[in-house]
């Protein structure tokens, strides 16, 4: 019914991997995200210019946005995590670089002083030594005096990054997990840290392209009609993960632990169901629903002859396989969509029980056209 293309030369590249070694892009570590490579291809393949709109709905880290501000597209995104959205901010302002050498010169010689206000709660206790703890509410503390909300916030995602590797967590799937083994010094690790961001900066300056980074809902757009001329984008996976947990340390250092924190809302409700799929597991029903509103949303937004890439993945459930490309594709088509073709950059076969398989599942770009 649809264009496969088989494209493993995306396999790395729809993933965040490729993104630990660029500038800007690397200085928050989300494994959900892909990579600026794969932004590029597009903004090159769609042929966007410094007159296009760019949009991403799922926002992430800001992958797209930063691409495109790095080649001087303006772009919108919006995600409904607060920490995502706080991360992309970060990575795109337009920062005054005389202004913040001397903020980061400041703060690389803050002369310690041990507070008073450590946490009681014992997860603390258990994620950081005693001096790492006294190392973190320090600098958050100091951060929390910086006069300049863009400053104020970047030395703050680069105390997120120092705080997360000067602890004994690690990310294991949807848990996170205590290991106890030796950690550099979280004061050592800031100081580091806020040097090598400010060399990002310094040795690729950012254009001045506008990158709005925002909260917002997916499946209720606040744009108006036919202003996007294209979308880079990648939507929860079925059978997401909620990362409550396993974000819990950055969370509360953004004071957002009373929130919850999914990497999208998309399939959280049983409230609807496409006919057609009643087949499907419940959770596949209310995610493909969710990504039918979505779609038409995309659909109202987007300029006649936009251009959309939209990386899927399937979802393993104990009794079957689901491809979301193809009921998406088709989701899309129904949508007002053209399909020009499904790029299949990775397949991989689902199992219960760790050994009994139960059918394969593709990681795909479905391309899509507005006619």
């Amino acid at each position: 019914m649809f264009n496969f293309v088989q494209a493993q030369k995306f396999k790395d590249a729809v993933t965040f991997v490729p993104n630990k070694t660029e500038p800007i892009h690397n200085w928050f570590y989300y494994k959900e995200g892909f990579s600026k490579q794969l932004a590029d291809f597009f903004i090159k393949q769609f042929n966007l210019t410094n007159t296009s709109l760019v949009f991403d709905p799922f926002m992430g880290t800001g992958t797209t946005l930063l691409s495109c501000k790095q080649q001087s597209i303006s772009s919108i995104g919006i995600d409904v995590n607060p920490l995502l959205v706080f991360v992309s901010k970060v990575k795109t302002t337009d920062y005054d670089l005389v202004s913040l050498e001397e903020i980061v010169k400041k703060a690389g010689s803050w002369k310690f002083e041990r507070p008073k206000d450590i946490p009681k709660d014992p997860f603390y206790k258990k994620a950081f030594s005693r001096f790492s703890l006294e190392d973190m509410v320090f600098l958050r503390n100091k951060i929390g005096e910086i006069e300049k909300p863009e400053e104020r916030e970047f030395l703050l995602l680069a105390l997120i990054d120092s705080a997360v590797k000067g602890s004994y967590t690690y990310k294991d799937g949807a848990v996170l997990k205590i290991f106890k083994n030796p950690r550099p010094p979280v004061r050592k690790l800031f100081k580091n840290k806020i040097h090598r961001m400010l060399k990002d900066l310094q040795r690729n300056p950012l254009p001045k392209a506008i990158a709005k980074a925002e909260d917002g809902d997916a499946r209720s757009l606040q744009l108006k009609d036919e202003i996007v001329d294209a979308v880079i984008t990648s939507p929860p996976y079925l059978n997401k993960i909620e990362y409550t947990k396993v974000y819990r340390l950055e969370n509360s250092l953004l004071g957002l632990n009373s929130q919850p924190m999914l990497p999208s809302h998309i399939g959280s409700k049983a409230e609807r169901t496409i006919e057609g799929l009643e087949s499907l597991p419940i959770a596949a029903q209310t995610y493909f629903a969710d990504m039918s509103l979505v779609l038409a949303e995309l659909h109202r937004v987007c300029k006649p002859s936009a251009q959309l890439a939209v990386v899927v993945g399937g979802g393993c459930f104990p009794t079957q396989a689901v491809n979301a490309d193809e009921i998406l594709a088709s989701t899309a088509e129904k949508t007002g969509f053209n399909v020009e073709s499904i790029l299949v950059a990775r397949n991989s076969w689902c199992t219960r029980a760790r050994t009994i398989k139960v059918g394969q599942i593709r990681e795909s770009i479905i391309i899509l056209r507005k006619p």
